[in-house]
């Protein structure tokens, strides 16, 4: 009889779930074997709490670097990095994004926000000086204040001063090309900003950066309070952009039930973003109406420039962008540029065709084969045909988006990612490069909104890949509305 026992445990197959977690744990020990950086330690010791529902997430505080062209900026951005990421744009008002980066500093994790410099001409750019510095400042919880030491503080730089201390934030000045001591008297000429203690730095040659991150450091908080992490139970945040008058205030008009929304259609005239609580299906949400963008970005000057810093701003304060797009009318190159936006953000996404209504019943089965080519790389997001200036179909607006922020905050057990993995890669193994077979050691999801996984590898795994590892991942877990960002850690074997 124990012979019979114990044949019959060996025939009786494994619960999945047990499964996935012993697969999980050979894996997680074949690690060992390999060079480990400090971050891969911390990103495998940190995933246990996240899946356990621990508050791993929260927003990392975010530190603006801010300041005239050629102050500076970009170069203090490498300094603060190690290493040239940053690319310095010598043309005044031509800069067209800010870029995030992680960054660290006495052990402290924050994101670096490196912005466009401001327009020089003191004579007519006043408003739209306003509206750049309070886009870069409202999204970061302190402020690094470049400038030039030996120029001295500029009539520029005083009305950037008044926008700092209407902010709020925290400012910490640096007085930068301070490459020797004899300009350190230059620097003390700052004193007069009245911003505080003016810290003189060589961004170029490293000069006092020691003493301005420590600053920056104490002006900072230790989490985030402009980050996207929204308080259980508080309102989602819904972002309307598309390109202009393809009816995004219409939508808010008809959605809140009020003409809550005035449209200008004069060219070069912009709007702030128009936030407002909507109640819909018994649930409170922000929706934030944003102004269009115009022209080509790289070709944008003055109202157009700063109309798509705004709804840049507002996809980033968003949780979900609902992308405004035009049924009437072919896929225009401000539509794309608007979706990447979302997408590079890091935001649900759901795609609203205006207008739908209005279209020939003969002319929709067209229609849809055109939008399948032309959105084919968002095949992901859901679509909604409904018309904004009747309300026509536009109930199904909140289902959609609904759909997109479960996607969003989706997370796949360890357990479980590395058993489809191991499927996957079984039935299409990667191919061969120089008579070599990367191998998938171990995959994590590192974090949520939007998914992020890190597979450690023991070669290059190939972009093409890494899409056909992404696509199976939809067709699996679904991933309906969200991006998903997929990172490859090459790890090579420990010599003994």
């Amino acid at each position: 009889m124990p012979d019979d026992a114990a044949a019959t445990a060996a025939d009786t197959p494994l619960d999945p779930a047990q499964s996935d977690a012993a697969r999980e744990e050979a894996l997680r020990a074949g690690l060992a074997e390999y060079d480990l950086e400090a971050d891969d330690l911390a990103l495998l010791e940190g995933e246990a709490a996240a899946e356990a529902g621990e508050p791993g997430g929260a927003p990392l505080p975010v530190l603006a670097v801010v300041g005239r062209p050629n102050v500076g900026k970009s170069t203090l951005v490498n300094r603060i990095l190690g290493r040239r990421q940053a690319v310095v744009e010598d043309k005044p008002g031509v800069t067209r994004d800010r870029v995030s980066y992680p960054a660290e500093w006495a052990g402290r994790n924050f994101t670096l926000v490196d912005t466009g410099g401001w327009e020089v001409d003191v004579l007519g750019i006043d408003a739209r000086v306003a509206e750049q510095a309070e886009v870069a400042i409202s999204l970061a919880d302190a402020v690094l204040f470049v400038v030039d030491a030996t120029v001295g503080p500029t009539a520029t730089d005083e009305r950037v001063v008044r926008l700092l201390r209407k902010s709020g934030k925290p400012v910490v000045l640096c007085a930068n090309k301070v490459d020797g001591p004899r300009v350190e008297a230059d620097a003390t000429e700052l004193w007069s900003l009245g911003l505080g203690e003016p810290h003189p730095v060589s961004a170029l040659h490293g000069r006092g950066t020691g003493d301005l991150l420590d600053a920056a450091m104490k002006a900072l908080p230790q989490v985030s309070q402009h980050g996207t992490a929204i308080p259980a139970g508080g309102p989602r945040r819904v972002a309307l952009v598309g390109r202009p008058n393809v009816g995004k205030s219409s939508l808010l008009n008809k959605i809140i039930g009020a003409e809550r929304v005035v449209v200008d259609d004069v060219a070069g005239t912009t709007r702030d973003p128009v936030d407002e609580l909507v109640q819909l299906k018994g649930k409170t949400w922000w929706f934030v109406d944003t102004a269009g963008i115009r022209r080509r970005v790289h070709q944008s000057q003055g109202a157009d420039f700063y109309a798509s810093l705004r709804t840049q701003a507002a996809i980033e304060k968003s949780e979900v962008a609902v992308v405004l797009l035009d049924a009437s009318t072919k896929l225009t190159e401000q539509d794309t540029r608007v979706i990447s936006q979302a997408i590079e953000a890091g935001r649900a996404i759901v795609l609203a065709y205006n207008k739908w209504d209005l279209m020939d019943e003969d002319r929709r089965p067209f229609l849809e084969r055109e939008i399948e080519q032309d959105l084919v790389q968002v095949q992901w997001a859901p679509r909604v045909n409904l018309s904004a200036k009747t309300g026509w179909h536009a109930e199904r607006l909140v289902p959609a988006i609904e759909r997109a922020l479960a996607s969003w905050e989706t997370r796949i057990p360890t357990g479980r990612l590395n058993a489809f993995l191991g499927e996957l890669v079984a039935a299409h193994p990667h191919p061969l490069r120089g008579g070599k077979q990367p191998r998938i050691l171990f995959a994590t999801q590192a974090s949520t909104s939007p998914p992020r996984f890190v597979i450690f590898a023991s070669g290059f795994l190939e972009a093409g890949y890494r899409r056909f590892i992404e696509r199976r991942l939809r067709e699996t877990f679904g991933f309906e509305g969200t991006p998903i960002e997929i990172s490859v850690r090459v790890r090579e074997k420990r010599k003994r």
